[in-house]
């Protein structure tokens, strides 16, 4: 059998959706997860790939003594300022790219490969690398609750971060999958296990098909 997974889908949804709690479901059954949030975490951590540009472009304030991105500063400069957002995601975008190619083309007995961005839709780049795109979906209120139990934003902050992303109606309109996550646990594990299957069966296709 080719150790290399022929099918990668893109997993996206908005903040608080519960992408990360989909993506630990998949990874339960072997799935192979790349995440691109962790990516960057890396890549912003002391001696990551991103500092010096980060320290050039920004300035030393905008590091903290450990020599990592310091991200709450950094996370209300680019939400008040669309140039410094733009900034940054130019020094971290292509960085994350490599990355997650070099990632997806490494060899894994895994069935399939799971790539999770949040902002998948919005940027072709990283489109290309998937077959299909799977979303997580749930209510703006839920989004919110979510967050709030989760960070020290409040309620405005959150709002001006889903303000900045994609409508929950385009999402939908563009995505090839979704998964609801507005119900109890046993139902988003079911709608998993739905997926699970079926991606399964489109990896194999390709694999025959190779």
């Amino acid at each position: 059998m080719n150790s290399l997974p022929q099918t990668c889908i893109g997993l996206t949804g908005g903040i608080g959706c519960g992408k990360s709690t989909v993506a630990h479901l998949f990874e339960a059954k072997g799935v192979r997860i790349i995440d691109t949030d962790a990516i960057a975490h890396q890549l912003t951590q002391p001696g990551g790939n991103a500092i010096d540009a980060i320290r050039t472009h920004f300035g030393s304030e905008y590091l903290l003594a450990s020599g990592a991105m310091d991200r709450p500063k950094m996370r209300h400069l680019v939400f008040a300022d669309y140039a410094a957002k733009a900034k940054l995601e130019n020094i971290l975008h292509p960085l994350i790219l490599t990355a997650c190619s070099q990632a997806i083309s490494t060899p894994s007995l895994a069935p399939y490969t799971l790539l999770m961005v949040p902002l998948l839709l919005e940027n072709p780049p990283f489109l290309k690398l998937v077959q299909r795109v799977l979303l997580v979906d749930c209510s703006e209120q839920q989004q919110i609750s979510r967050v709030m139990q989760r960070s020290g934003l409040d309620e405005s902050e959150i709002r001006a971060i889903i303000a900045l992303q994609m409508s929950r109606k385009e999402r939908i309109f563009r995505s090839d999958d979704l998964i609801k996550n507005d119900g109890m646990p046993d139902e988003l594990t079911a709608q998993v296990n739905n997926f699970h299957n079926d991606y399964q069966q489109i990896s194999n296709n390709h694999l025959t098909a190779s």
